[in-house]
């Protein structure tokens, strides 16, 4: 029989929670064909002690070499993982497997391509990690037309196509859900429970809203102009070229009336403009080839296919290569 679920747990530094999260999993998944891939994250503690101990046919372990971040755990749980649905959800005993189950059927039965968790409940500080959150919610939900309650919720149950189809380089694993979108993931959001932590530390503080605004920049020019990137690059940079090119007509006239320009803040200005427009597009022209490269180099295309209908028979395509 082949599997229906793979969980994909990321762990740094948990040797306490192992074992009662496993257990967790095994019980909320009793019925349904799955595997629990942990992949530890360069841990210093006995979190790998604890991994090893446990004998079970169900569990895979991914143990990396020495602590590369969230993300790449996320992106090597999914590459190991073999369902047919993939959940990821965090290893500190927050999230509760038991919501699994209910997410799984949702996904089946609403045909979501990703259904994601919301802490309706959230058992965190509210200075440093509830306030933060709704702002980043908000920032994230606005900028990113994605339209979602809570993109910071580890547990989300997906389409194994979907998840492995992302990537989830450097930090991105707060944009999951965006991600999802790009790749033309239909997306609906429930209710999760949410449970204190009670062993370990947390490893989120206030410093990861500087790190959500930067990524924030890239999720917006990968869902907007990952595409046609000439027309933000081409168009700022026209911009400011013309600009430039009439304060500079301006200062001309002034010259042939007789004023002294040389040194006045406004030729500055002019020439930086004009400057600064040649080279956006430039930069602009040198995506759109690195884009088109990137597309026709790996036989890939800028669209997916959801499905193709021919004489009433329905064929799922999962993308177009």
């Amino acid at each position: 029989m082949s599997l229906k679920l793979s969980v994909v747990v990321t762990v740094y530094n948990e040797e306490l929670n192992i074992k009662p999260l496993f257990e967790q999993i095994t019980t909320a998944l009793k019925g349904i064909e799955y595997e629990a891939i942990y992949v530890d994250d360069g841990s210093s503690d006995n979190t790998l002690r604890e991994l090893y101990s446990i004998r079970h046919p169900r569990l895979k372990v991914v143990e990396f070499r020495k602590n590369y971040g969230q993300s790449l755990a996320l992106m090597a749980g999914i590459e190991q993982a073999e369902g047919e649905y993939i959940a990821t959800m965090d290893g500190d005993l927050q999230n509760d497997p038991s919501d699994i189950p209910d997410m799984l059927r949702l996904a089946e039965k609403g045909n979501f391509d990703m259904v994601a968790g919301e802490r309706a409940k959230r058992k965190d500080g509210m200075v440093l990690r509830k306030i933060p959150s709704k702002i980043a919610n908000f920032i994230i939900r606005n900028a990113s037309g994605v339209n979602l309650k809570d993109y910071g919720c580890a547990l989300r149950v997906f389409r194994a196509e979907i998840a492995k189809d992302m990537g989830i380089y450097g930090e991105l694993h707060r944009f999951i859900p965006v991600l999802a979108y790009l790749e033309g993931a239909r997306i609906t959001q429930v209710e999760v429970k949410h449970h204190a932590r009670e062993f370990g530390q947390s490893k989120y503080g206030l410093n990861r809203t500087f790190k959500v605004l930067s990524d924030l920049l890239l999720m917006v020019f990968l869902k907007k102009y990952m595409q046609r990137p000439m027309h933000l690059f081409g168009n700022t940079g026209l911009l400011l070229f013309a600009v430039g090119a009439v304060i500079n007509l301006y200062l001309i006239v002034l010259k042939i009336l007789g004023q002294d320009i040389w040194g006045k803040p406004l030729l500055i200005l002019g020439l930086m403009l004009v400057i600064a427009g040649i080279q956006l597009v430039t930069i602009g022209i040198a995506i759109e080839i690195q884009m088109r490269t990137y597309f026709e180099s790996q036989q890939k295309r800028p669209y997916k296919i959801r499905r193709v209908v021919t004489g009433g028979v329905t064929k799922e395509k999962a993308k177009a290569d």
